[in-house]
């Protein structure tokens, strides 16, 4: 069981303002600063409000990613890549190995990343796994009450060559899955000499098994969403030396996404205090709007890709996801499980 922190930072939201919280140092040692919540437009007052509360709730992990909300059980479960497990939080904040390993199961792995990355649940209700160390899109044999960790493999090549590290996805209404490929699995990334793939893609597997890429020109492609109508894609890119941004497509039809463009570039704060983090995971909720963890935390943007408010973490914070009913947005960052809240 993981030593559990419960501490609770209460914010008080004021339009156009940013209000602060204070250096803490927590139960196991370790040492939390900037936590801070930004209203940059009144409409941010539609998902947040003077309740909104920033808490962590459980660390002593590695590098967590991957968070999924299981509604069905009402618990959580994160990978924690670097430990090669996934972990399963409760409604009491009680964590438990969920799955030993979780992505490689050769003790020798001699990648950057042995465990799963993202963790999705497919629409038969299977726990669908992004693993680094295998360098596939697997499944987890058994069910969700009774995990074994025994996967088989939904896609681990395109066109004859093997994926890089597959990292994030996300099924859509019908079932087609949508995921990034970028190199973050392999020790050495680009140059690694077991890369296959000259690019790092984004793909559309659909129900029929058919692998669609839909991109090849994005750098480091990492988390990517749907909207709520499936008929836009998010993708964020994380690239340390030119700086990262969210990227917008058009769905036409399943696997076929037109009209790219930029939703938000980010390169300008680089580099720059209190900015720590590339963009990363990202979910959108019903209403359209998009949560994205990013640099300094986690960014909340309108449907016209403004951005509304921002949470300051002080830690380099990599996913997030939703509880079915969009009261409160869990966050993995660093060594911590965080939960942000709602309205």
């Amino acid at each position: 069981m993981i030593k559990k922190v419960l501490f609770l930072l209460v914010f008080i939201v004021t339009a156009s303002c940013k209000m602060s919280g204070t250096k803490e140092i927590l139960g196991d040692g370790s040492i939390t600063s900037n936590f801070s919540i930004e209203i940059l437009d009144d409409e941010a007052l539609q998902v947040l409000d003077s309740k909104s509360t920033l808490k962590i709730i459980a660390s002593g992990f590695d590098w967590v990613e991957g968070p999924l909300w299981i509604e069905d059980g009402q618990y959580l479960l994160f990978s924690d890549i670097p430990k090669n497990k996934v972990y399963k939080l409760n409604a009491q904040n009680d964590t438990v190995t969920y799955l030993n390993p979780s992505g490689f199961d050769v003790e020798n792995y001699t990648g950057f990343g042995p465990g799963s990355n993202g963790l999705l649940l497919s629409p038969q209700g299977q726990l669908v796994l992004m693993q680094h160390g295998e360098r596939r899109v697997g499944v987890m044999k058994s069910d969700l009450d009774n995990p074994s960790p025994t996967y088989a493999s939904l896609i681990n090549s395109f066109e004859g060559k093997r994926l890089n590290s597959p990292n994030d996805g996300v099924f859509d209404k019908n079932g087609n899955l949508y995921f990034t490929d970028p190199p973050y699995g392999l020790r050495n990334l680009m140059e690694d000499e077991d890369k296959e793939l000259d690019f790092q893609g984004v793909y559309c597997l659909l129900r029929s098994g058919e692998l669609i890429l839909i991109d090849k020109e994005l750098s480091f492609p990492n988390g990517i969403t749907l909207s709520s109508d499936n008929k836009l894609l998010y993708v964020a890119v994380s690239d340390d030396k030119v700086g990262g941004a969210w990227f917008q497509y058009n769905l036409e039809a399943p696997g076929k996404a037109v009209d790219k463009k930029l939703f938000y570039d980010v390169k300008h704060l680089l580099g720059k205090p209190d900015q720590q983090g590339l963009p990363d995971g990202l979910k959108a909720n019903s209403k359209g709007y998009i949560f994205a963890t990013g640099p300094g935390g986690l960014w909340i943007f309108n449907k016209e890709a403004k951005p509304i408010a921002r949470v300051y973490t002080g830690l380099l914070t990599s996913n997030c996801v939703l509880t079915t009913n969009e009261k409160r947005l869990f966050l993995t960052a660093d060594s911590y499980i965080l939960a942000l809240d709602l309205k």
